[in-house]
């Protein structure tokens, strides 16, 4: 066994992995059934995620008889499919009765349809209802976010009332839960009591008078992005969910919306990555099939800026200190095109860029990138006649660079919203549009300019 001096020189993960190993190797069954169960499933699925193929295999063929289905929501998708590959989907529906149904409905809706019947034809009937149900409804939706179990009860009742209906009925409560929710006589949500307030409050006291002034619910076909700004914007710990006919079928908790905020977060870095999805796992293949079409789309936009450099072609031939520095234009307008389009996309995304403010928005950020134009103007300018001993090639490289850092803080603010407006994702195609823009008005100006001044 490992001291504790050397433990505490390993990470969790490194000594989790080595533990695990050794257990492995020395074909100790025991302590390694011992030494996993005490672990969090997420801890579980890092560890999973970081073994190497060989020890990946040995690691699932020894636990899968207890191998907890909840451990596959935290996996990457490829490393997923990879692992259900090797695992008994009987044992597997066996394992799953602890497992919540928002959980389950993750579970089931990434295996295969032979799979998925298996899976579903061993469990209770009740869970099989609970999750067709969830799976019905649209993927990235709070239907699918969603536990079944909440805590409601009458209106008319009183503090009192309540706590005696929990303490008879703790065996059906949800494992955990933050509010209950009050009903009218016609079954629909008229009130929200957090549990700290009813057990601060006195018996006698009525649940009207303690509920919430406000009662937000979640419609059940909301995308999760709005689910998760909802929670973000009011505080929310918990909100019930309803249907059309605003009765409540269900409950999400903060626990669901901070995986949502982390995906929709990891989504917009890679989608602005050029990126699909998270492929470190994936094969060599796959993931160059991913990236080849932004690569694609790269290239001919590189292409068009060539063209406009071709143009001009007979001006570099000539001087040839264009060729030097015309690089320095296209790349500043692209860095500063690039900070106003991260935070346009951001706020966008946090439903802080709106219809009313747009406007007062977008000149702040084009008077932005005019200021740095010419702060940098000056700079470049100053610095490429001294460098070439000729003050009108710093006059021209001056001038493009205050016309390109002004059309990038525009383009910066206007591709997004643009998109946005026509329903297109602003994190995956505005990189580009952008980029393009840069390089073509960047060489444009830089070379048009010289054409005129310097020939």
């Amino acid at each position: 066994m490992m001291s504790n001096n050397n433990i505490k020189e390993k990470t969790t993960l490194e000594y989790n992995l080595t533990q695990i190993n050794e257990f492995i190797d020395n074909s100790n069954i025991n302590k390694l059934d011992s030494f996993v169960k005490n672990l969090h499933n997420a801890d579980i699925a890092e560890i999973i995620q970081n073994f190497d193929d060989e020890s990946r295999l040995k690691f699932i063929l020894k636990v899968k008889n207890y191998f907890d289905p909840e451990i596959l929501t935290y996996l990457n998708e490829s490393i997923r499919d990879e692992i259900i590959e090797q695992l008994d989907i009987k044992q597997l529906a066996s394992n799953a009765s602890t497992l919540d149904v928002d959980d389950a409905v993750d579970v089931v809706e990434d295996l295969e349809e032979s799979d998925k019947e298996v899976f579903l034809d061993n469990i209770s009937e009740s869970e099989r209802e609970l999750i067709k149900e969830g799976l019905n409804y649209p993927e990235d939706s709070a239907g699918r976010l969603m536990q079944r179990e909440f805590v409601s009860i009458d209106l008319d009742w009183n503090v009192g009332d309540a706590i005696d209906f929990l303490r008879k009925n703790k065996d059906d409560l949800p494992e955990d839960f933050y509010e209950i929710y009050l009903l009218n006589k016609s079954k629909k949500i008229s009130g929200i009591v957090p549990l700290g307030r009813l057990m601060g409050s006195k018996r006698s006291t009525p649940l009207e008078a303690i509920k919430n002034k406000i009662t937000r619910t979640i419609n059940v076909l909301t995308d999760q992005e709005e689910v998760a700004f909802q929670f973000n914007k009011y505080a929310m710990v918990s909100a019930p969910v309803i249907n059309n006919n605003e009765e409540v079928i269900g409950s999400i908790t903060v626990d669901d919306v901070v995986d949502v905020i982390e995906e929709e977060r990891e989504e917009d870095i890679l989608k602005l990555g050029g990126v699909g999805q998270a492929d470190i796992y994936d094969a060599v293949i796959d993931t160059t099939k991913s990236r080849f079409s932004w690569l694609l789309v790269n290239l001919l936009t590189a292409v068009i800026a060539s063209i406009v450099i071709g143009f001009f072609q007979a001006s570099i031939e000539k001087v040839v200190a264009l060729a030097v520095l015309m690089p320095i234009v296209a790349s500043m307008g692209g860095n500063a095109g690039t900070q106003t389009l991260t935070v346009s996309v951001r706020a966008l995304a946090m439903k802080e860029l709106t219809t009313s403010n747009a406007f007062k928005i977008i000149a702040k950020e084009t008077l932005v990138g005019g200021i740095n134009g010419i702060i940098f103007a000056i700079i470049i300018g100053l610095l490429s006649s001294y460098w070439f001993e000729d003050y009108l090639l710093g006059i021209v490289i001056a001038m493009a660079m205050i016309i390109n850092l002004l059309i990038a803080g525009m383009a910066g603010i206007l591709i997004p919203i643009t998109l946005n407006k026509f329903k297109v994702d602003p994190a995956l195609a505005s990189g580009v549009i952008l980029t393009t823009i840069t390089d073509v008005f960047g060489f444009l100006s830089f070379l048009g300019l010289a054409s005129i001044l310097l020939l």
